[in-house]
C-alpha cells in the first residue's frame, strides 16, 4: 500500500532509548530523521531523565542479551521509570520487537512475549492486516489493509489470558494481525504462534503501540518497500 505523502516537519521531538544490546536504535534514528528532518535524542538506558519529547521509541534488539526473559532486565533500567511516567502523561510510545517485550515486562502493555512456537529464531518479511486506522500510529492506513514488514525474533509469541485477549478485541486495541495476501488469518501465516494471530496491540488510550514487526526496516524504497513509512508519517502529521 503506498503511504500518504507527508512533508518534513521538525516540530515532532522524538527520543530513542538505547539499551546494551539494542541493534535497531540506529535504524529508527535514520527513519525519524527522514520523516522529521531532525535528529532524535538517543537516550542511554542508564540515564534517569528524558528530554522533552512527543514520541518515545523502544527499539528492537537483544537488550541485556535477552538474559532471564527478553526485555525483563531492560524493564528495570533507570530510564524506564521516566518512560513510564511520560507514558502516563500521554506521551506516545512506539515499542518495536524487543521494545514490545520491554513494554509488556514494564506493564505498559498487557500480556507477554514467549518463545516462538517453533522454538527457532524467525527472520523474514510477513504480511499484516491493519485492524484499525483509529490511532495516531495507524491513521495513514485503512482498516483491512494488508501491509508487508520484516520480523526478526525468537520470542515473539504473544500470549495473554483469555479475559485480557477478549478485552483487547472488544475495545479495538489489536493493531495488526499476521495474515495472508488476502487478509485471511490461519495458523499457516502465524510465524510465531501468537494468540489470535496478534502482531501488535495498543494500550487503552492508543498512545502506546507495541508490535513485533519492524516498520523502520521497510520505510525507504531503497530497502525494498515503504509500508512502514506510513506509520512514521502518520505520527508526524498527528503530533505536528
Amino acid at each position: 500500500m503506498p503511504p500518504r505523502a507527508a512533508g518534513r516537519n521538525a516540530s515532532m521531538k522524538a527520543a530513542v532509548i538505547v539499551f546494551p544490546g539494542s541493534n535497531c536504535d540506529r535504524d529508527v534514528k535514520v527513519t525519524l530523521e527522514a520523516a522529521t528532518g531532525s535528529t532524535p535524542a538517543m537516550v542511554w538506558h542508564g540515564d534517569g531523565e528524558l528530554p522533552n519529547c512527543d514520541l518515545i521509541v523502544l527499539p528492537g534488539g537483544f537488550s541485556y542479551g535477552d538474559y532471564l526473559r527478553s526485555g525483563a532486565m531492560a524493564a528495570n533500567s533507570p530510564i524506564m521509570r521516566a518512560v513510564i511516567d511520560a507514558a502516563r502523561r500521554g506521551v506516545r510510545v512506539l515499542a518495536i520487537c524487543n521494545g514490545f517485550q520491554v513494554a509488556t515486562e514494564s506493564s505498559l502493555l498487557p500480556g507477554v512475549l514467549m518463545p516462538n512456537a517453533s522454538l527457532r529464531f524467525v527472520c523474514k518479511d510477513v504480511l499484516l492486516r491493519v485492524e484499525t486506522a483509529a490511532s495516531e500510529f495507524t491513521r495513514n492506513y485503512a482498516e483491512g489493509d494488508v501491509v508487508r514488514m520484516p520480523i526478526a525474533h525468537r520470542d515473539g509469541n504473544y500470549f495473554a489470558q483469555k479475559d485480557e485477549l477478549d478485552a483487547l478485541e472488544s475495545d479495538g486495541l489489536v493493531a495488526f494481525r499476521y495474515c495472508d495476501s488476502k487478509g485471511a488469518l490461519s495458523d499457516d501465516v502465524n510465524p510465531n504462534g501468537s494468540a489470535r494471530n496478534i502482531a501488535g496491540i495498543f494500550n487503552k488510550n492508543r498512545t502506546i503501540l507495541g508490535m513485533m514487526p519492524h516498520p523502520e526496516r521497510l520505510a525507504d524504497a531503497r530497502l525494498g518497500g515503504t509500508d512502514g513509512k506510513a506509520m512514521f508519517d502518520g505520527l508526524l502529521a498527528s503530533i505536528a
